[in-house]
């Protein structure tokens, strides 16, 4: 049996389900975490064997003792990390146990996306021109070096939170001072285009699954604009000719890495021209109900595939793209709490066979921050076999579909 520890099984939304996914193919699943037992989620807490809990999930010495002292008790034979933030320290808890997996310096070009475009630029795999900077004036000497217009963000980022679009000189000075808070930052040519994700399950260095998504509109466009209702769109045709050269592009950013097994994220940009640009990727899934959209995709559990392919070295399931699949996220209009939610019994009546999925806020609830989370105030998720048809539908939630605070 295979003791696998698993890196935060209650947090973020999405961590219990892959606990349930390395249970169900037969893994004794060992939580690591800083949440009490009963406050974790029931899924996690009936996908789990043990669990250790540590008093900073961040203290990296202190997390490593604890563990190291467990395993003198109990073996463990794995460590498994799907959440961004836990990447480098799970590096460090295999490197302590001596087991196998990503060593640090595997994991640090997935996480520093200065690395990690130095490595793809060896490979010949295009990506913006770019530099890093951690004081104001290397910034505004990568601005210079590079040309307007640049975007810059967090080096170790995830998502599109504290990222922008630099225009010019002013623009460049106030995004300056909004982010001071950041220790390092990437400066690179900003890319015009469409933007898709490349994300895989591998194990044994094989791509065993991959989806191509397209963000509508892209993130950075979406983060800017409160009114947008951002899409995420899991493409039922991966052979469309057009996003060929971005599934390439995967390919070759997987074998430049030396990636071998688990969940990868990449996203790049379709420029007018047909060329595809290299945006970032990470080692782990996307968020924002993602894997979800996977899964309707195909009607597969794509959580339950990553653990047979991480655990087991395969993936059983059988891949039939059936459906493009779209989630739409809702803002609502003004602020304080949800008062009233229009448009939803329309749509229910005009689409509801396509519908898979609402998660909007309650009535009463205060409506969250949409700069610091995709989410919003929830969200509507479709499938349907035609390209097009799923696009009206989502553009029509987009539209019609209205939550109302005060």
């Amino acid at each position: 049996m295979t003791r696998v520890l698993f890196f935060s099984p209650g947090f973020p939304a999405e961590m219990p389900m892959f606990a349930r996914g390395l249970a169900e193919v037969g893994a004794q699943v060992i939580g690591l975490g800083d949440q009490p037992v009963p406050a974790l989620p029931d899924i996690a807490r009936q996908s789990l064997v043990d669990y250790i809990r540590v008093r900073n999930l961040f203290d990296t010495a202190g997390v490593i003792e604890s563990v190291k002292e467990y395993a003198r008790r109990i073996r463990i034979d794995q460590v498994e990390c799907v959440w961004e933030p836990g990447m480098i320290l799970a590096a460090e808890i295999r490197e302590a146990l001596g087991l196998p997996g990503m060593t640090v310096d595997q994991t640090t070009p997935f996480r520093d996306k200065e690395a990690m475009k130095k490595v793809l630029d060896a490979a010949g795999i295009r990506t913006p021109r770019h530099r890093s900077a951690t004081r104001d004036d290397e910034v505004r000497q990568a601005v210079e070096e590079i040309g307007y217009p640049v975007c810059i963000k967090p080096i170790a980022g995830a998502g599109s939170a504290d990222t922008y679009r630099v225009d010019d000189e002013q623009e460049l000075e106030r995004v300056i001072l909004l982010t001071r808070h950041v220790r390092e930052l990437s400066v690179e040519e900003f890319i015009e285009g469409e933007e898709f994700t490349f994300d895989t399950i591998c194990s044994g260095g094989n791509v065993h699954y991959y989806n191509v998504s397209w963000y509508r509109p892209r993130p950075l466009i979406a983060r800017t604009e409160e009114w947008i209702s951002p899409q995420t769109l899991s493409l039922r045709n991966v052979d469309e000719p057009r996003i060929q050269g971005g599934i390439e592009m995967g390919f070759k950013v997987l074998e430049a890495l030396g990636y071998e097994a688990g969940f990868t994220h990449m996203e790049w940009f379709l420029k007018d021209d047909g060329e595809a640009v290299f945006g970032e990727i990470g080692a782990r899934p996307p968020g924002a109900r993602s894997v979800e959209l996977m899964n309707y995709a195909c009607d597969i559990d794509v959580f339950r595939g990553w653990g047979e392919a991480v655990v087991w070295d395969r993936f059983s399931q059988n891949i039939q793209r059936k459906y493009n699949s779209a989630i739409i996220f809702k803002r609502a209009l003004g602020q304080g709490r949800i008062r009233r939610i229009e448009g939803m019994k329309r749509l229910m009546s005009e689409i509801g066979p396509s519908i898979t999925s609402v998660d909007l806020l309650p009535i009463g609830a205060h409506r969250r921050n949409w700069k610091q989370t995709l989410v919003s105030d929830g969200y509507v998720l479709l499938r349907h076999p035609d390209l097009q048809a799923t696009m009206d539908m989502a553009d029509k939630v987009g539209t019609d579909l209205k939550l109302y605070a005060s």
